[in-house]
């Protein structure tokens, strides 16, 4: 059998979750090449089915001995999770991709983008298992990636507006129920979010650190700076969460070493894999959340040069936060592996 014919037994742990459903998704409109489809989960999902192409699989139980023969094992199954069941399915001889953050920042596993750092995969060899980044780190790094091989960037300066899908469906359930609400003169009931989202933004996405920075910001500054493998880079963020279901937005400020004009940088978004140039003010063509639900792309317009300092860019770039954000990027991976590392 040839290496192109070859197929691969596949594990998705956390198969019933959102980014588990587009995992398979993913996998269907890739035409991954699939001998086995093994559907893991928690206790109280197991015997529901789920349909891959047709086929009704049902699910199984998320357990240590669940990975035998397996290739590749996608988590998306929450920290603790990974933390937990992902080495045991490396010690099976699984390679896993996982999706949370238990493991990114971990000096032994490979943090990847593959359109970015898609050499760094082969470091999965020293522990069995390579780390998705957060989502907002990818779409980033997609779009900053041409221009940081162009130009080097030395400071980044990003304000995230992050879609509710971000947090689960009960998020997305909870968005709704409150637009219900509002547009019928009821009480908005927060349960998910500290405050009402409906016609609102947070500026608070996961838990406050001692420095004033959430979490979801200080991801975004530890993993760029590892995923780029350059500590030297100023990066800061502020993440908020706004009234959309899918499709995060990104308002970035960079500072290059060698001037680029908005020009260059246009033209280098036209060829940077995994983009899609969006960008022609005067058609009222730019980027929007409502357009990226779906898409694999992640899209970049409105880039201007800042005239405030003598080497700086401006950019908007929107993705779909379940997809490149999280199942793509992982399948991706796994694609990138099967064709040139196992």
């Amino acid at each position: 059998m040839s290496k192109s014919d070859r197929k691969f037994n596949v594990a998705i742990a956390g198969a019933t979750g959102a980014v588990g459903g587009a995992m398979l998704d993913v996998l269907a409109r890739r035409n991954f090449p699939l001998k086995e489809l093994r559907l893991l989960a928690s206790e109280r999902s197991v015997g529901k089915k789920l349909t891959f192409k047709g086929e009704e699989i049902p699910v199984q139980l998320l357990t240590k001995e669940a990975f035998d023969s397996i290739d590749v094992a996608l988590f998306s199954a929450g920290a603790e999770r990974s933390l937990e069941f992902g080495p045991a399915a490396a010690a099976a001889g699984a390679i896993v991709v996982d999706n949370s953050s238990g493991f990114r920042m971990n000096p032994e596993v490979p943090l990847v983008v593959p359109e970015v750092n898609g050499h760094a995969i082969e470091q999965y060899k020293k522990c069995g298992i390579i780390a998705n980044p957060n989502c907002s780190t990818i779409q980033m790094l997609v779009a900053l990636k041409p221009i940081h091989d162009a130009a080097r960037i030395k400071r980044i300066v990003v304000s995230t507006y992050q879609a509710v899908s971000g947090t689960g469906t009960k998020a997305i359930d909870e968005l709704r129920e409150q637009v219900a609400a509002y547009v019928n003169g009821s009480a908005c009931s927060s349960n998910v979010y500290p405050h009402q989202i409906a016609f609102n933004c947070l500026p608070h996405i996961d838990s406050f650190l001692d420095n004033g920075y959430t979490k979801e910001e200080m991801k975004m500054v530890n993993e760029t700076r590892k995923i780029f493998a350059d500590d030297s880079i100023g990066i800061t963020a502020t993440a908020v969460r706004v009234p959309v279901i899918y499709g995060h937005s990104e308002s970035i400020n960079i500072e290059t070493e060698k001037k680029l004009t908005a020009a260059e940088v246009k033209k280098l978004m036209e060829s940077a894999p995994g983009v899609k140039l969006v960008d022609d003010p005067a058609n009222l063509s730019y980027p929007m959340a409502v357009d990226c639900a779906g898409k694999f792309e992640t899209l970049v317009g409105r880039i201007r040069e800042d005239e405030s300092i003598e080497n700086g860019i401006n950019l908007w770039v929107v993705a779909d936060n379940i997809l490149k954000g999280a199942a793509l990027n992982a399948v991706q991976i796994a694609e990138e592996l099967i064709k040139s590392h196992i």
